[in-house]
């Protein structure tokens, strides 16, 4: 009887024990268990038109982000979310900028310069990786490229490095060119200097608004040009139907900046490609999150570029694209 009643207290303390040792061991499992998945809010601010902002149900830009965040080990609606906003009037532009900080992002995405001074202007904490920005330092988006400082960093256009080059394919595909027109919100200088250069006559055109494309296309006719070149714009491209209808109806060989006019029918395209900057500001966007800041990111330069060549435009021009442009091409539209 005394053995009986001596093994029973310490039967009733190894289980007390394995209870608080199997408590101790689940503490840490019941804590992980109750941690939220961080979910992080990216903002995309484009120019366009509300709601479809100008673009195609899938375009090649937004597709490449997504692709590349999802790489990245992202998937949307459960670890990030994206809040696109885009304007198409300088009026909208504080108020829309306004709505999207208004949906507390953790990280912007933005195309152009416009866009992009606005965001800068409007936020000094919010973290902005910008693309298809033109001269950001000149611009004063950034302190330098190597170190941006504040919260603003990306991926510079070279547009104006650029200009030259659509001007000499424009040549090598009409080799009896003479005079070139110039379609632009603004005057240039590099353009008119990369123009004598090549030994042609260029002549800009302005349209500083949707509404005067049409009045610019009518001087480019009494002009008599041979060609057209459309310098880069965010208005240009939110207007592309209307320009490269325009360009068709005049029948005007014309070459564009980004791929987005060909695939609406105009006649050639070359660029820095849109997609792979995009791609590449997820990888920036990934790093932010991971702790690095924007002051500490360079600004990068355009490492991709593409040259797009529609065919089925070129025979309604009756133009032969020459061989050796045709060779040049990243992507021939049939």
């Amino acid at each position: 009887m005394i053995a009986r009643r001596c093994r029973q207290p310490a039967m009733n303390r190894r289980k007390v024990l394995l209870l608080t040792a199997g408590g101790i061991l689940l503490l840490p499992l019941k804590a992980r268990a109750v941690q939220p998945i961080k979910v992080w809010r990216i903002g995309i601010f484009v120019p366009g038109e509300p709601p479809t902002c100008g673009s195609d149900h899938s375009p090649p830009v937004l597709t490449a982000f997504r692709q590349s965040l999802r790489d990245l080990g992202y998937v949307e609606s459960q670890n990030y979310v994206l809040t696109i906003r885009c304007v198409l009037l300088d009026t909208q532009v504080q108020s829309t900028v306004q709505d999207l900080l208004a949906t507390k992002p953790d990280a912007i995405i933005v195309a152009s310069n416009e866009l992009t001074r606005a965001l800068k202007q409007a936020t000094t904490t919010v973290s902005i990786v910008f693309f298809a920005v033109t001269d950001p330092e000149r611009e004063g988006l950034v302190a330098s490229l190597p170190r941006p400082g504040g919260n603003l960093t990306g991926f510079s256009h070279m547009t104006g490095e650029l200009a030259g080059k659509r001007l000499e394919l424009l040549k090598d595909t009409l080799p009896r060119a003479r005079k070139v027109a110039i379609l632009s919100v603004d005057r240039h200088p590099y353009i008119a200097a990369e123009a004598a250069r090549l030994g042609l006559d260029a002549q800009t055109f302005l349209a500083p608004n949707p509404d005067a494309i049409e009045t610019a296309f009518a001087a480019i006719t009494k002009a008599g040009a041979d060609g057209l070149v459309v310098d880069p714009h965010p208005m240009f491209w939110v207007e592309r139907h209307q320009v490269v209808r325009h360009a068709a109806t005049l029948r005007l060989p014309a070459i564009y900046e980004s791929r987005d006019f060909v695939a609406t029918g105009g006649l050639m395209s070359y660029g820095a490609s849109l997609a792979d900057m995009s791609r590449r500001a997820a990888g920036y966007v990934d790093r932010i999150f991971k702790g690095a800041k924007p002051a500490d990111l360079p600004v990068e330069q355009p490492t991709k570029f593409e040259m797009v060549i529609n065919l089925k435009t070129a025979k309604a021009l009756g133009l032969t694209i020459p061989p050796t442009v045709l060779l040049r091409a990243d992507e021939v539209m049939q």
